[in-house]
């Protein structure tokens, strides 16, 4: 089987607990030198009947549920390049482009990709893979908004294409909506463009301390009030002391001024305002459990301030809640460490409500020992199924990893 797998195209060596998804260390590890190569790496494993799954910057690979098996991992950091158009608004770049050289290069132009990581050194691939998206979703749109075209290679090798690199392109089945968030089950994503924006002419952030869940409710709904058009609105719930809102709003500098107060007086109280965002801005913390929550807008705040104080009081356990209020966007994020009755808890508690859901992004060993239900009830299962055994009838991309056993 190794003799089938070695190619000049990309190098192959055995695996190592380095490597491992959600603790499962890969029997081998490949690097193709590009998209021929993964192809024929592709069909070599179709031939041979080998689970795969694909890394990029290896930041998310505790994200999700273990595979059932892993005898090759791919190691897409060759596949980093980036085509930028600027005069049309467009960039495509390879998977295995860092999503900072890709901002450094867009910035140099005046322009950007209009998403916040939410992880410190991600790729374009692991970001797509996994979906999740920033504060700025709330204007811009999600990651998954932003894409116009992706290559994937298929589980039998197959390269195959939707969209383009033109922002009406309208040419086939919007496939990049079924890889994006799809935790590399349907496809391994080689490269996507997207569509960009310019860079603000200037940057205001409006903050002000929240001590209750009535003043930030009060705030929230003063400030839907106005046309200040945040391109952010996030609640920050720390485990201890109180909650602040935090808002952004980009412009031009003398377009921001009255918006800056428009702001200011919606939030009440005591403001301050800052010029830039911080260095870190959305990116969730790198270790312990982390859930996302989808819930009605209005319930954020008292969902927040209610799951943290139940695993505060019921299990002695800290949580902090970041909310993208407007998006209707809630991660709950938990030390190392915290019980695996905690994180089950909170998760049973977020999932109790009409129009909620609540996903257990990334599980500790002790809690995905424990049986804890990170996916919850999936509506349209079964359509995912369907489409799961068109694209890859052998479940062998990344089996298991996703929703319901996918």
């Amino acid at each position: 089987m190794r003799r089938d797998l070695d190619a000049k195209e990309h190098t192959l060596r055995e695996g190592t607990p380095d490597d491992a998804v959600c603790g499962v260390v890969p029997a081998h590890v490949a690097c193709p030198a590009g998209t021929g190569a993964l192809a024929s790496l592709m069909t070599a494993a179709h031939r041979n009947g080998l689970s795969v799954t694909a890394r990029g910057g290896g930041t998310g690979l505790a994200w999700g549920a273990p595979p059932r098996s892993l005898d090759l991992l791919v190691d897409t950091s060759a596949l980093s390049w980036i085509d930028h158009d600027a005069g049309d608004l467009v960039v495509e770049a390879g998977a295995g482009t860092p999503l900072a050289e890709l901002g450094r290069v867009l910035a140099a132009a005046g322009q950007r990709l209009s998403y916040d990581p939410v992880r410190l050194g991600g790729t374009v691939g692991g970001a797509l893979a996994t979906g999740a998206s920033g504060p700025r979703r709330l204007l811009a749109g999600a990651l998954r908004d932003l894409v116009i075209g992706m290559s994937v290679v298929r589980a039998d090798g197959a390269v195959a294409r939707s969209g383009g690199r033109v922002v009406k392109n309208v040419a086939g089945y919007d496939l990049a909506k079924l890889h994006t968030g799809g935790y590399g089950t349907l496809g391994v994503i080689t490269a996507a463009a997207f569509r960009l924006h310019p860079l603000p002419a200037a940057v205001r952030v409006v903050s002000a301390e929240m001590p209750s869940d009535s003043r930030a409710k009060r705030a929230l709904a003063a400030l839907r009030g106005t046309a200040v058009v945040p391109s952010a609105v996030e609640l920050d719930r720390p485990a201890e002391g109180p909650g602040r809102l935090v808002v952004v709003l980009e412009g031009t500098p003398e377009g921001l001024v009255s918006r800056v107060g428009e702001t200011s007086r919606a939030l009440g109280g005591e403001t301050e305002v800052a010029e830039e965002l911080p260095g870190d801005w959305g990116v969730l913390p790198a270790e312990g459990c982390l859930i996302r929550v989808l819930a009605p807008p209005a319930e954020l705040p008292d969902l927040a301030s209610g799951l943290g104080r139940l695993a505060r009081d019921g299990f002695g356990a800290s949580v902090r809640g970041t909310a993208s209020v407007p998006a209707g966007c809630l991660y709950l994020a938990f030390p190392p460490g915290t019980s695996a009755g905690a994180v089950a808890a909170v998760l049973e508690r977020a999932r109790a409500g009409t129009g909620r859901s609540a996903v257990l992004l990334r599980a500790e060993p002790h809690v995905l020992a424990a049986g804890v239900d990170l996916w919850g009830e999936v509506p349209g299962l079964s359509l995912m199924r369907a489409v799961k055994d068109s694209l890859d009838p052998g479940h062998r991309l990344s089996p298991g990893r996703f929703a319901g056993g996918i």
